[in-house]
């Protein structure tokens, strides 16, 4: 089972001191959220992607890479990117980037977007969000596997002999979520192509979240991927821990309040009860963690929202100390105690290139000199045992 955190990278008023981070300050600050969250045991760090305020994350690749640099086991992810009012072609080429930059320890979550104005601001209509999405990843899809690719659709002009560059870290393309909170037509799409599928699970019952996770399921088993306990799931989570249960609502129970999503509505203490909110104590935190299984099964990543709502950095940084001191060693005992062994972990680069070389050396994709640009037919690159400098003619 992988731990992780995700941000939705909001900049958001402090409630209690009344103070709005600046951008700058909210950057660097998740920065060190996401570095600290390395140190004190967490697997994975994802972040969204939005282009409005008061979203700071319009460049995903660019903060992970980042991140990369000063990281040396942190899993770095998304949630999410868009792959509707993003160019697949843009996709493609940014994430092999930031996959090689970060020597494989990658991999994106893939989704809609459902913030209505963002679609013209691109050129796409909202109206059309379910089969874009659809046809730029099945374009995606393709771009990480095929040197070149020739591909006319509905939303993008025609593709006549395209090479996306760079090629995938030792052409293996990274691992894709899909996520998504309502659309069974986004799990069918993943269990097709065999890639795994993220829950939202955080504003809604688990009852919610659980339909899409058994239809996703059991069409992965029906596209021959595996068996249904097989499907590679991940889950959202909010948490908010303290070392008693009284300080735990006490502190969080402002910026509950506030919080531009769920503020001013079900109190607390109704929320929590209805949806994957945890707030208290870590043993608290670690029963309703483990009665996510209860619910859905094994699976393979639990990711949680942990500095939405104004939350300063300090008290991230702070809940981050006792959730990797007191909460993921428990959890992970436990879960591991559970586990079905037919069941997988989620697949590292390490998997991705054992399942597709075994015990050859992965290809390692070299520019052909003899080939001119805009050439069709053929690929563009050559037996990749050859000299590296001999690519360029050197």
């Amino acid at each position: 089972m992988e731990f992780g955190i995700f941000s939705v990278s909001d900049v958001t008023r402090d409630p209690v001191s009344g103070d709005t981070p600046s951008e700058a300050e909210r950057i660097t600050g998740l920065a060190k959220i996401a570095t600290h969250a390395e140190e004190v045991g967490f697997d994975v760090f994802a972040i969204g992607e939005h282009h409005n305020p008061p979203f700071f994350s319009s460049s995903p690749t660019t903060f992970l890479a980042y991140l990369a640099a000063q990281t040396k086991t942190l899993k770095l992810s998304t949630s999410t990117t868009l792959i509707t009012t993003n160019d697949p072609v843009r996709i493609a080429e940014e994430y092999a980037m930031l996959q090689h930059l970060a020597g494989g320890r990658m991999d994106l979550m893939l989704g809609r977007g459902n913030t209505a104005p963002v679609y013209p601001w691109f050129g796409k209509d909202i109206r059309s969000a379910l089969p874009l999405a659809l046809e730029n990843y099945n374009l995606l899809h393709r771009l990480w596997r095929e040197d070149v690719v020739d591909h006319e659709g509905n939303f993008r002009t025609p593709l006549q002999g395209f090479t996306s560059t760079p090629r995938p870290l030792d052409d293996v393309p990274p691992f894709v979520w899909h996520g998504s909170i309502r659309t069974p037509e986004i799990a069918e799409q993943a269990a097709f192509h065999g890639d795994g599928f993220f829950s939202n699970h955080i504003f809604a019952p688990s009852a919610h979240s659980l339909r899409l996770v058994n239809f996703y399921r059991q069409r992965y088993e029906h596209y021959g991927h595996g068996k249904a306990k097989q499907a590679i799931v991940g889950l959202g989570g909010q948490a908010y821990v303290a070392k008693n249960s009284q300080d735990a609502l006490r502190e969080f129970r402002p910026y509950f309040n506030e919080a531009p999503v769920y503020g001013h509505g079900p109190s607390l203490e109704d929320f929590m009860h209805q949806t994957p909110l945890s707030v208290g104590s870590p043993q608290e935190i670690i029963d309703k963690t483990l009665s996510f299984r209860e619910t859905f099964g094994d699976y393979q990543r639990q990711m949680f929202l942990v500095d939405h709502a104004g939350l300063p950095t300090d008290t991230v940084l702070k809940q981050l100390d006792l959730l990797g001191s007191e909460v993921l060693p428990v959890l992970r005992a436990e879960l591991a105690k559970l586990r079905d062994p037919e069941v997988p972990e989620a697949p590292s680069h390490a998997d991705l290139i054992k399942a597709k070389y075994g015990d050859e050396a992965p290809r390692q994709p070299r520019p052909n000199p003899n080939r001119g640009d805009n050439v069709t037919g053929g690929s563009p690159y050559q037996d990749s045992k050859a000299k590296a400098g001999s690519a360029f003619g050197l």
